[in-house]
């Protein structure tokens, strides 16, 4: 099929001489030093670093040659990156995008049903045949680059997007793929409760738009009329909490409930995806919504499962958008099918899926199974406490800057995503009065099994550029010559900018090479003094997490901090 067809043929993800990443490395670490020794200290341990992980680097250039079939970090980069981290994934790992409006939903909604409902369903209707494409392999293989022939990407990604699940388990969790042919049924959460039905016919195709609908208004009605298990039990808290927590509570689950709840669960992950029908939410800010898609705020996060690799979100007044669980799958293949479902409107999918019949509803309730009255309570009131203290402790801003965009910034000369970079270095800059380790996250995807590789905003060419604009804004700044330095300033930040990206995109980036050679050291092994050198942790604690990501049919869109006192900058160009 077309969406693997490129697979054999791409290039393996390379690994750098250990001479050019220390090159690199230095000058995004030292504008960070609070004092010249630590400096000092950190330039007379770099010179030292290439002998002393001559037997680390012979390690990782063998463990490439054995994943031959893989890249050599993939197997690293998803169990520790991902499935080895205890935190929740809500917040700390999984990511929204909000969706524009569409605009050619009712303006008054239908007698029957909500406006979500409708927006659910023209939703539903495009991710069924999305997800043919990618089941049949027919869809196209993304590529990149303007000029012919483009470069190919990795689709390893899109075996995780349907009927895929995060488990939960002690220690490390695990990932289920189930088959798309056997497993044709989508999961609906609404009012706390879990509903599956088919979305699809026997070849695989949507089920009329008409059809979509009632079976979801079906559920929206089972959920008020108290069918399956009663309110009290927020089962979606359960997958919120820390990652241990959820893995004794799902065996919890599983051993009173028995083998009936081991097949509710197994039904649930196994879903082509989940629809959440937020059916007494109305938001109308852009905060409003993004708290909702992000987290389900105070009063929706029970209408989730948050280890569902692809969560649709619908409210009441028809907004809509969507909550990714990032273990296996970066935002871009995300990208791509949220283009897909968002392209059509309402009004167009009706007209397309005119006198499609759908037969008799079979609609399943997950969780009509009664649980011992201890585990109603305890379990999920403890994680919706630990839920609530989470996202209390966190504050969501959508920022919506109108004064001037990416064409004006092209006049002037810049590369958009690296001025707005140095923006935002400057805006941190004054918040804290000092500089953050960035990370602006690139893709390698041209490479097998490759994801994304660090680009360090840090250098000695943005920190001259902040440290003249100085803390303060000077608006006002009627000398000429200290206006055109800063201009040059700002030319040299952004170009110093572009040239990491251009080596980052190519896999030459240091942050994955230097976590190869820290994990290539053996128990009992001294590691190289470097890797414990305060600047060297600190260049490596982001701060300020940035990604770039921009889509005409996308609102707005974002994720949690990295490390406790930093920022997380989702930001669009348009």
């Amino acid at each position: 099929g077309k969406l693997y067809s490129k697979q054999s043929s791409l290039p393996k993800l390379p690994i750098p001489s250990v001479k050019e990443t220390i090159a690199k490395f230095l000058p995004t670490a030292l504008p960070l030093a609070h004092s010249q020794e630590e400096k000092d200290s950190l330039i007379q341990l770099c010179k030292g670093f290439e002998g002393e992980t001559e037997v680390l680097q012979k390690r990782l250039l063998a463990r490439q040659q054995e994943m031959s079939n893989s890249s050599w970090l993939q197997l690293w980069w998803n169990t520790l990156g991902y499935l080895q981290v205890r935190d929740p994934v809500v917040v700390n790992v999984s990511y929204f995008f909000h969706f524009s409006d569409d605009g050619t939903l009712p303006e008054v909604p239908p007698a029957t049903k909500s406006l979500g409902v409708l927006r659910a369903a023209s939703l539903l209707y495009s991710s069924a045949q999305f997800r043919q494409l990618v089941a049949s392999g027919s869809l196209p293989y993304e590529a990149i680059g303007r000029k012919e022939p483009k470069t190919p990407l990795c689709s390893v990604a899109y075996k995780y997007m349907f009927n895929a699940c995060r488990v939960p388990r002690k220690d490390q969790d695990s990932y289920r793929i189930y088959d798309p042919a056997l497993n044709t049924h989508v999961i609906v959460a609404c009012g706390g409760k879990f509903y599956s039905f088919d979305f699809v016919d026997e070849s695989g195709e949507p089920l009329g738009l008409e059809v979509i609908e009632e079976r979801l208004q079906k559920c929206v009605e089972m959920s008020k009329s108290g069918g399956g298990v009663s309110n009290e039990l927020m089962l979606g808290y359960l997958t919120s909490d820390d990652r241990d927590k959820c893995a004794e509570s799902r065996a919890e689950l599983i051993r009173v409930g028995g083998a009936k709840m081991e097949n509710a669960l197994e039904k649930l992950e196994s879903g082509a995806l989940l629809i959440c029908l937020d059916e007494n939410e109305e938001p109308i800010s852009k905060k409003q919504s993004s708290e909702l898609f992000w987290t389900g705020g105070l009063s929706s996060g029970h209408n989730r499962w948050f280890d569902k690799s692809i969560q649709l979100i619908c409210t009441n007044n028809g907004k809509a958008g969507m909550n990714g669980e990032h273990s296996m799958m970066d935002g871009m293949p995300v990208v791509g099918f949220c283009d897909f479902i968002t392209k059509r409107s309402y009004t167009e999918i009706a007209a397309e899926s005119r006198g499609k019949s759908g037969g008799i509803v079979e609609i399943e309730c997950l969780f009509g199974i009664s649980l011992t009255h201890k585990f109603a309570t305890a379990l999920p009131f403890t994680a919706k406490a630990n839920f609530d203290k989470l996202i209390s402790a966190h504050e969501l801003q959508t920022q919506s800057f109108q004064g001037y965009g990416s064409n004006a910034i092209k006049k002037m000369g810049y590369s958009p995503d690296a001025f707005v970079q140095m923006a935002m270095q400057l805006a941190t800059y004054r918040l804290w009065k000092e500089q953050g380790g960035t990370y602006e996250a690139t893709q390698v995807r041209p490479f097998l099994h490759g994801r994304t590789e660090t680009t360090r905003t840090v250098s000695p060419a943005c920190e001259a550029f902040i440290k003249t604009m100085g803390l303060r804004p000077k608006h006002d700044e009627m000398d000429a010559a200290k206006r055109k330095e800063k201009l040059e300033l700002l030319r040299e930040a952004v170009a110093s900018h572009s040239k990491y990206i251009g080596m980052a995109a190519k896999a030459m980036g240091v942050d994955r090479h230097l976590l190869g050679l820290a994990l290539s050291v053996k128990d009992g092994e001294t590691a190289p003094p470097l890797f414990s050198h305060p600047l060297y942790v600190r260049s490596k604690t982001w701060r300020v997490s940035t990604s770039h990501l921009t889509h005409p049919r996308f609102d707005s869109w974002g994720y949690g901090e990295v490390t406790p006192n930093g920022v997380g900058l989702a930001y669009s160009i348009h």
